[in-house]
């Protein structure tokens, strides 16, 4: 045991040190304020999986933790799309997928905001338009803003969500 902690205390730290913010990048406070200035209420969204790989899902789950602090910022996640003021959508539409997807829509009130996000929401990423695969979202319902990336980062989906309230005017 001693030979292992003093490898470690000779060794020392073996970790990367944090990226450098880019400039284009607005901070995670900024990115709150905003929704809650635009919005002056709470955002609800309802999330559609419609055939992706689960990577969009992690960087979307990590929205929920203490860092980004989503439900701070006034937005959170609903079982119903009756309740939704916001539909995000992952992964090329599937086959399968496809009836799901333009129901959930058509249960959304108006005025009907929907994100694709990643790669495959965008264009069908790397499965792109085949027997199995409608490929991106925008081929089955009408989309408002295309966040890329595979998968785009927490803060770019953030900003994805401003960028779509702000650009359509919804009443608190």
């Amino acid at each position: 045991m001693w030979n292992t902690l003093s490898r470690m205390l000779h060794t020392g730290l073996l970790t990367e040190p944090l990226p450098a913010p880019q400039p284009s990048t607005p901070t995670l406070e900024t990115l709150q304020d905003d929704v809650l200035g635009v919005l002056g209420r709470a955002l609800c969204i309802r999330h559609v999986d419609a055939g992706s790989c689960n990577g969009c899902e992690l960087e979307i789950q990590a929205l929920t933790n203490p860092y980004y602090n989503l439900e701070g910022a006034g937005i959170k996640f609903v079982a119903s799309p009756r309740h939704a003021d916001l539909l995000l959508v992952t992964g090329p539409v599937s086959v399968n997928m496809e009836e799901a997807l333009k129901r959930t829509y058509d249960a959304m009130p108006d005025p009907k905001l929907v994100i694709a996000i990643g790669d495959c929401g965008a264009c069908g990423g790397m499965f792109g338009t085949s027997y199995a695969s409608r490929g991106g979202v925008a081929n089955v319902i009408p989309v408002n803003t295309v966040v890329t990336g595979c998968p785009p980062t927490p803060t770019a989906i953030l900003s994805g969500i401003l960028q779509t309230i702000r650009s359509t005017s919804v009443e608190p």
